[in-house]
């Protein structure tokens, strides 16, 4: 027995948008991905004076450029009421664009959503930015302003952060990582800016600790507020983790395209050469006047500094940290050269733990980055002292050793006055590797200053002679005249040559474009074991 099919009913086709529709439909989320989850919110980041995340990349990046990548994509959390809310991006803006027509990629926290705290999707945004970045070869900047882990979503948050260091330390060295702090950073994820390459914070709103106030009053008994303990000021001048430090967020990130302007993509290229309008042969006569002969007498190594590179600019490294040494990035006849100075005006130059740390970190990033190093030293020698001592100057300044021994970039030394002892080796000298190494005429290179060493050589013949004070006088005079001439050092190879002050520049500009295209190969090697 056959059946007839049913009749269907009369039912209209259930409808179908068109193309048109879906594309409008398409719009309408992405206005609102692009607006953040509500007005209130985005009042409320400006109350407390901060610019909402996809305002910071607009500064940071060329006009137009910035291409998002998973805007659409939200947490797949249950639990804790986080099932009914599920906003777009889930607290992270990740995508690409570029600063001064160079592709950078970028990832910025939205405080406006779940208070930037970082879970299993927003993690997943984040290290697939970063895997984009290190695989094109080009810089990344993460602007921070989260509260953490997101406490709803347990070990799987934690395992993001994970991700995210151990990335951290794969690109360091590949690709300049930059971190722009804007807001709040505690606990483990603290961890990820400090393995980058430079940190930037503001002041009033950026804050950087492991445990936060309240713990550290439960602990200690200590009180203190979030800026006291882990503001810009106090990580700028006294912890040393942040590099800059600015009163607002559009100044940072200006010197963010600025330092970015100083780098290449990566460790395959060089730094971008600019034309230069400075003369690399202008006679720099100030310098005549600016350093005195007079070693005991100090003076800003920056006025030095100014005078030397291209239109008196540089973008000085941490410059309210460790203040007697500078590290600084500028451009010497159009090319980028990070130079490492003593300052005589903090400390007379001497080198200390901190000043140590900060020099080495610094070599280390310019060999990473193919970024020729100009050392101008005057330096009296190593702090001494018993805290020094105990807290290990020793393993500290070999710190900045091994990170000169271990560079392959160029390397010139110029030595203006004083290079005493151990300091004078470990800046740079040509025994430990520099290519070349000048000197002014009012050099002094010894073991350690005239009278010092009279002292020592000549302690008899001081204690027995009738007028001690005369005698100690004639030694030091006789050592001054044998050892500590300004020709000695050049006599022995020691030093290339000794220039007239006011020829400095010219020295450096053409030094420096020989040394361009060196090249030196390291042992093979796994990795070297570097003081810590």
């Amino acid at each position: 027995m056959t059946t007839r099919p049913r009749a269907r009913p009369n039912v209209p086709a259930p409808h179908r948008p068109d193309l048109r529709g879906r594309t409008a439909e398409l719009a309408a989320v992405h206005t609102q991905v692009l607006e953040g989850p509500s007005p209130r919110a985005t009042e409320a980041q400006h109350t407390k004076g901060k610019l909402t995340a996809r305002e910071r990349i607009a500064l940071l990046l060329d006009e137009g450029s910035f291409q998002e990548v998973e805007p659409l994509r939200r947490h797949r959390a249950q639990g804790f009421g986080l099932e009914a809310k599920r906003p777009h991006t889930d607290g992270v803006v990740t995508g690409w664009g570029t600063v001064h027509g160079r592709t950078v990629f970028v990832y910025a926290h939205d405080f406006r959503i779940f208070g930037g705290a970082l879970g299993e999707a927003h993690a997943q945004k984040i290290h697939k930015i970063m895997d984009m970045a290190l695989a094109t070869g080009a810089p990344l900047v993460s602007l921070n302003d989260g509260a953490g882990a997101r406490i709803q979503e347990g070990v799987t948050a934690l395992a993001g952060y994970g991700g995210i260091f151990r990335r951290n330390t794969k690109a360091s060295g590949v690709i300049p990582q930059i971190s722009v702090m804007l807001g709040p950073c505690a606990g483990g994820a603290a961890y990820s800016p400090a393995l980058t390459d430079f940190v930037f914070m503001v002041r009033g709103i950026s804050q950087m600790f492991i445990t936060g106030p309240d713990v550290v009053q439960a602990v200690t008994g200590e009180q203190i507020t979030h800026n006291g303990l882990g503001g810009a000021d106090v990580h700028a001048g006294v912890s040393g983790v942040s590099h800059f430090a600015y009163d607002d967020e559009e100044t940072c990130l200006a010197d963010v395209r600025h330092l970015l302007s100083l780098l290449p993509q990566n460790n395959r290229e060089f730094p971008p050469a600019e034309p230069c309008t400075d003369p690399e042969d202008r006679p720099c006569e100030a310098l005549l006047d600016l350093v005195p002969a007079d070693g005991s007498r100090p003076y800003d190594m920056r006025t030095v500094i100014e005078e030397v590179v291209d239109d008196a600019d540089h973008l000085e490294i941490q410059p309210t940290w460790a203040t007697n040494v500078i590290c600084t990035l500028a451009r010497i006849g159009g090319s980028v050269a990070g130079i490492v100075a003593n300052q005589p005006h903090a400390l007379a130059g001497v080198l200390d733990i901190h000043a140590s740390e900060k020099a080495a970190r610094f070599v280390q990033m310019c060999d990473a980055f193919n970024i020729p190093i100009v050392t101008l030293v005057d330096v009296p020698g190593f702090l001494p002292g018993v805290d020094q001592e105990h807290e290990g100057i020793i393993r500290h300044g070999a710190k900045l050793l091994y990170a000169y021994c271990n560079a392959t970039v160029p390397r010139i030394q110029l030595i203006l006055r004083k290079a005493y002892g151990g300091a004078y080796i470990v800046m740079d000298s040509r025994s430990i590797g520099a290519d070349l190494s000048y000197a002014w005429p009012t050099n002094e290179i010894a073991v350690m200053g005239a009278e010092g060493a009279a002292n020592v050589i000549f302690r008899r013949d001081i204690a027995a002679a009738e007028d001690p004070e005369a005698v100690r006088a004639q030694k030091v005079k006789e050592y001054e005249s044998e050892l500590m001439h300004p020709y000695y050092a050049a006599e022995r190879g020691l030093v290339d040559d000794v220039i007239d002050p006011a020829r400095t520049r010219a020295v450096l500009a053409r030094a420096l474009a020989m040394l361009r295209l060196k090249h030196a190969d390291l042992p093979s090697r796994k990795h070297g074991n570097q003081p810590v």
